[in-house]
């Protein structure tokens, strides 16, 4: 018994980067099981012998790819059983009954007849492809197939936005099953045929403190993608007419004005529905790799930093802007862009790191193209023995919670000037300042965009970008005096928040980690 203790032991002291698996769920067993064939040796403790444990004979890669096979045979049979569920959910499920339209007499695209159709033939579609393929995939050494299932999981989330779905359940059936589908083909099993290429070495990047990749750093990403998800759903839920009332716990009936203005009228979708679509993307692609994902898979640390960074910019400046452009306010616009926030700073970390990375190869002389989609030599072989493992959050939360913020700080000159947007956003309505005039848009506005501005400059690897600030407090300082719609007190308080703001924008504040070649321009 104490023997199979200590052997226990060993096996947890392994798992490094969070405790959820080297690569996805089911991998790590036949990594071990093909670690512990070419690692008999221990004797040997020069670097030479390390480097070579990490090689692997393309006999064993193929021995590897075919044992990791059987283990997750399970999951393409789950891939044909999933495409005869969606055969058949139109058929079983008529997607004609209890049909809606949408929320304020919403015109869209599609007739409510051809809105049907489109639903049904896709899921039809869809699911003869899920058959086939997935077939496919019960031979080994098939990714091709394993990726087709992967964009159609991905087409079945897509589908009820695009296709405005006529009822609740064509809409809840595509997105729950799209999302199971992309998590059987490239999160469960891992990424397809990675085995055949990956390269074993770093976890933390050359000259960082931390791993950014660690699972207690994407702990809170994922959490935080399933919030603005469920919160995003709800909103999309009113657009598309599944339910008749959009609740807003202080704005009244802002949230029905703000979500049928002419602003979201605009496009051709449905925007809280095409949020939620972005935040399912980014809630799986948070489970997505391994702890080393910013070296072995740089496109994909890129598509999810496009997701998090310049369209969740966009996202929280069409929330900010809704006081101006529709001048009502919206409770759950604001907690999804208050979700989204956070985010960013948590996730530039990782995606510097994998630009590092890609900067480096080139150095040496490798394919950009090659390590962009498999991944580049490591410049080093370590392990991340620094974060904690997720198994410990039930008895180690603040731990992990702690870790998972790694690469971010909180100066306080950047916390007060969070506060000083805040009171800029509510200053009009302290003042009496109704919300239609220039002046309060100023603030609202300014005082957002100050707020944005710190919260993502509490990222350290991002703390340069303070001194706009000096530029949204001049605006806020000076610009509510030329508006003919303004209230002396309410300029004064702009003034000297904007002062304020100014004067706070030159201070860096603490750097608690390092970042390797991002470390000057860390200023």
């Amino acid at each position: 018994m104490k023997e199979a203790e200590k052997n226990k032991n060993k096996n947890q002291k392994k798992d490094q980067g969070g405790g959820m698996g080297m690569r996805g769920v089911t991998r790590p067993m036949a990594e071990m099981q093909m670690k512990g064939k070419h690692k008999q040796d221990k004797d040997k403790s020069d670097k030479d012998k390390e480097e070579k444990d990490h090689k692997m004979s393309q006999e064993q890669r193929e021995k590897m790819l075919h044992m990791h096979h059987m283990q997750t045979l399970w999951v393409y049979w789950m891939l044909v059983l999933l495409g005869v569920w969606m055969v058949l959910s139109p058929l079983t499920f008529s997607y004609g009954k209890a049909t809606v339209d949408p929320s304020g007499g919403r015109e869209v695209w599609l007739t409510l007849a051809e809105r049907v159709a489109a639903m049904k033939w896709s899921d039809i579609i869809s699911g003869i492809l899920l058959i086939y393929f997935g077939w496919r995939s019960l031979t080994p050494n098939r990714p091709v197939s394993m990726w087709i299932c992967c964009f159609i999981g991905v087409w079945l989330n897509m589908a009820p936005v695009i296709f405005w779905a006529p009822n609740a359940a064509a809409y809840i059936n595509g997105t729950l099953v799209g999302a199971l589908v992309i998590a059987l083909t490239i999160l469960i099993p891992g990424m397809p045929n990675m085995i055949s290429y990956m390269k074993m070495g770093s976890q933390v990047p050359k000259g960082w403190s931390y791993n950014p990749s660690s699972w207690p750093q994407r702990w809170i990403m994922i959490v935080l993608g399933f919030a603005g998800w469920v919160v995003s759903r709800y909103l999309g839920a009113f657009q598309l007419g599944y339910i008749d009332h959009a609740w807003d716990p202080f704005f009244g009936d802002g949230s029905r004005k703000v979500l049928n203005s002419d602003m979201s009228h605009m496009w051709p979708i449905s925007d809280g529905a095409f949020g939620a679509l972005a935040y399912t993307f980014e809630f799986l692609m948070g489970w997505m790799g391994s702890p080393s994902r910013w070296r072995t898979m740089p496109w994909m640390v890129t598509l999810f930093g496009i997701l998090v960074i310049p369209l969740g910019l966009v996202h929280i400046f069409l929330v900010i802007s809704q006081p101006v452009v529709v001048g009502e306010w919206c409770t759950f616009c604001l907690l999804a862009a208050a979700i989204m926030l956070p985010m960013i700073p948590l996730e530039i970390d990782e995606v510097i790191a994998m630009g590092q990375h890609m900067v480096q190869a080139k150095r040496r002389g490798e394919s950009m193209w090659t390590v962009f989609w498999k991944g580049g030599t490591p410049e080093e072989h370590n392990k991340d023995e620094r974060s904690p493992k997720l198994m410990e959050l039930p008895h180690k939360p603040l731990e992990v919670f702690k870790a998972s913020i790694w690469g971010m700080s909180f100066p306080w000159t950047l916390v007060a000037s969070t506060v000083i947007g805040l009171w800029l956003m509510f200053a009009p309505a302290a003042f009496g300042v109704s919300i239609e005039t220039t002046a309060a848009d100023i603030n609202h506005l300014g005082g957002s965009l100050i707020i944005v501005t710190s919260v993502i400059c509490m990222g350290e690897v991002l703390r340069r970008g303070r001194y706009f600030n000096i530029l949204l407090g001049l605006i806020v300082a000076i610009a509510p005096w030329f508006t003919s719609d303004s209230n002396m007190m309410l300029n004064i308080s702009s003034a000297i928040a904007g002062v304020l703001v100014i004067v706070l924008a030159f201070a860096r504040g603490p750097k608690k980690e390092t970042y390797g070649l991002w470390d000057q321009y860390v200023k």
